[in-house]
């Protein structure tokens, strides 16, 4: 069992009647709560989202808040709010952040976390989902573009070098279906669909926060919604078929864990999604070892570009001959 569920569950008898989990570790929690707890979860993984319904447990995935009186706004005065994380994730920092709204008191310390508890005292104003997002400009040949960013969200203040370096690059993208995997804030998809008013965007990711991000990047630009397919994935293998076109700033974290599994993925089977004669573009560290997966499925990997750390790279499925 994960070491925060251990911790929460040293304290257990502070839980009772409806309990939200938020972004709660996968793990045997569930079944060790009792008739007294009625837990409901709250996560925006999808991954997670999938693992909580094959519990039974009642889940809901989004960057929506779920339905029902739970924490800060949707709480009543003298309600408690539990916060249990690693140190190393910043939970005493996270736990500072409690103190306006009321008295935070440490319960347990134990495995490297910590679990902290906010007895609310006073009401808490709702704010709606577009008030937390980061907004910054970024400059493309086609124009600004306004980026909206949630927070967790890769890329939340800034451009990030990876896709700076990987921008010039999109205009030789194939127009028509093009699925941008890992979509983050949506910058890669709103410069495609800015591109090519005849582009259909997928913009993939297993980020609720993510993918809503990417909504509002479209509608703050006020580029054409019918461009923009958005959708929930667990992997590459989620993504649709006969695509002229992926995309991709690969992500390689899942929380602060690094993880290559998704990319690495996307590098091996991308190819099931494209159609005769699709592209894969991907930029990605230069130390990775992407090239040599990619040249493994699709028979060759081309290096368009190598900066500041990075690589752009390209593969393309081979033209069936009866096609015109």
């Amino acid at each position: 069992m994960d070491a925060k569920s251990e911790v929460l569950l040293r304290q257990y008898d502070y839980l009772s009647g409806r309990v939200l989990l938020i972004n709660a570790p996968t793990d045997q929690l569930f079944a060790e709560f009792g008739e007294s707890v009625q837990p409901f979860f709250w996560t925006w993984n999808f991954n997670d989202y999938h693992y909580f319904q094959n519990q039974t447990a009642p889940v809901h995935f989004g960057a929506d808040f779920p339905e029902g009186e739970f924490v800060a706004a949707h709480l009543q005065t003298g309600s408690s709010v539990f916060l249990v994380g690693e140190k190393k994730g910043g939970v005493e920092r996270a736990a500072k952040q409690l103190q306006p709204y009321g008295k935070a008191l440490k319960l347990d310390s134990a495995r490297h976390c910590q679990l902290w508890q906010l007895t609310l005292d006073c009401s808490v104003e709702k704010k709606a989902l577009a008030d937390w997002a980061q907004r910054y400009t970024v400059a493309t040949p086609k124009g600004d573009l306004q980026i909206c960013a949630l927070p967790g969200v890769f890329s939340q203040n800034r451009l990030d070098i990876g896709t700076a370096v990987f921008l010039p690059y999109l205009s030789q993208v194939p127009s028509g279906k093009i699925a941008d995997f890992g979509c983050g804030a949506g910058i890669i998809s709103a410069y495609l669909a800015k591109l090519n008013p005849d582009n259909r965007i997928f913009a993939l990711d297993v980020d609720a926060f993510a993918l809503a991000s990417t909504q509002m990047t479209f509608e703050h630009n006020q580029l054409n919604p019918q461009q923009l397919e958005i959708k929930a994935v667990s992997g590459i293998e989620d993504a649709p078929l006969f695509l002229h076109a992926i995309v991709s700033n690969p992500p390689f974290h899942q929380g602060i864990q690094t993880d290559y599994d998704a990319s690495e993925k996307l590098c091996k089977t991308a190819r099931r999604h494209l159609k005769s004669g699709g592209e894969l573009w991907i930029v990605a560290n230069r130390f990775l070892n992407y090239p040599l997966l990619i040249e493994q499925s699709f028979g060759q990997c081309t290096v368009k570009a190598d900066q500041q750390g990075f690589k752009v790279l390209f593969a393309s499925t081979q033209k069936n001959v009866k096609e015109v």
